[in-house]
C-alpha cells in the first residue's frame, strides 16, 4: 500500500461526496468555486468547516489500519480502530485511534495492546472541486505501552527540539508523517533526535513497529526532590541484576 499522497486525498474528497457529504460539508465555497482551502487573499465569508475534521479522522483512521495491518500480521498482531480499555482510560468516548494487539477486538486487555497511535492527520494541499463535472483537482498549491502520533505534513524549524524533548522525556516515542512528498519545497524530514521522522517506505515504519513492540519500555514520571531521588536509587541498587534495579526503582518511585 502506498504512503500519503496527493492521491490520497482525492480519494478522501471523492467517497465523501459520494456516499456521505455534499460539497459545502468538505469544501469553501467560494466565489471562484468550491476550495478545500480558502486561497490566499480571499476571505472565508464566514464560513466554518467543522463537519470535515470528524470526517478527514474517520479517513485517515481506517487508512491507517489498512496501512499497518500487513506491518502488524508480520508481528503476529492485528491493526484495530478505537480500541477501549478501561484499565488505560480509553473509554467509548476516549478510544484509542489504532493500536497494535493481539486479538481482534475493540475492548481489550491491557496487557493485550502492545502499540497505540494517535491519528492527528489532515488534509495537506488545497483541491478545487467543480460541481458541473464533479472533478476534483489540486489547487493552489499504559506505561508499558508506547505511544506514536501519526501524520501526514512536516514539521517546523520551532517545533524540532519540542519533538525531540517529548521523545527524549518519554511522554510519547515519536511523531510519524506518512506523506513522503508533502511539498516540492525543502522541509524538515526528520529532526535531530528522531522524534519526528518522515517515512520514505513501509520498511521503514515495520523496522519502527518491531523495535517498539519488542521493546520492554516503561514510562514513569514525577517530580521529587535530588535527595529523594537519591534514596530511591541506593536502595534499587541493592539488587542483584540491572533487570531487578529497573524493577524496583520503578515499584518505587510509583508508591
Amino acid at each position: 500500500m502506498a504512503l500519503w499522497n496527493n492521491d490520497t486525498e482525492i480519494q478522501f474528497f471523492t467517497e465523501a461526496l459520494k456516499n456521505f457529504a455534499s460539497p459545502e460539508q468538505i469544501f469553501y465555497k467560494l466565489k471562484g468555486g468550491y476550495f478545500a482551502y480558502i486561497p490566499r487573499g480571499a476571505g472565508s465569508e464566514g464560513q466554518t468547516l467543522q463537519a470535515r475534521n470528524s470526517l478527514i479522522g474517520q479517513f485517515t483512521e481506517k487508512w491507517c489500519k489498512t496501512l499497518f495491518q500487513p506491518i502488524a500480521t508480520k508481528l503476529g498482531l492485528y491493526a484495530v480502530n478505537s480500541v477501549v480499555c478501561e484499565e488505560l482510560g480509553l473509554s467509548s468516548r476516549t478510544n484509542a485511534d489504532l493500536a497494535l494487539c493481539t486479538t481482534n477486538e475493540n475492548n481489550q486487555r491491557p496487557e493485550n495492546i502492545k502499540l497505540i497511535f494517535e491519528v492527528k492527520m489532515s488534509v495537506v494541499s488545497n483541491y478545487k472541486y467543480t460541481q458541473a463535472n464533479n472533478y476534483i483537482e489540486s489547487g493552489i498549491s499504559s506505561t508499558k505501552i508506547p505511544i506514536i502520533i501519526l501524520g501526514n505534513s512536516p514539521i517546523t524549524d520551532s517545533y524540532q527540539k519540542k519533538v525531540d524533548f517529548l521523545k527524549q522525556s518519554g511522554v510519547v516515542q515519536g511523531f510519524i508523517s506518512l506523506n513522503p512528498t508533502p511539498t516540492k519545497t525543502d522541509f524538515i524530514r526528520e529532526s535531530p533526535q528522531k522524534g519526528f521522522q518522515t517515512i520514505d517506505d513501509t520498511n521503514n515504519l515495520l523496522k519502527i513497529c518491531s523495535g517498539l513492540v519488542r521493546s520492554d519500555m516503561n514510562y514513569f514520571s514525577s517530580m521529587l526532590s535530588k535527595v529523594k531521588l537519591g534514596e530511591l536509587i541506593k536502595i534499587a541498587n541493592r539488587e542483584e541484576n540491572e533487570i531487578a534495579k529497573a524493577e524496583k526503582f520503578l515499584s518505587l518511585i510509583r508508591n
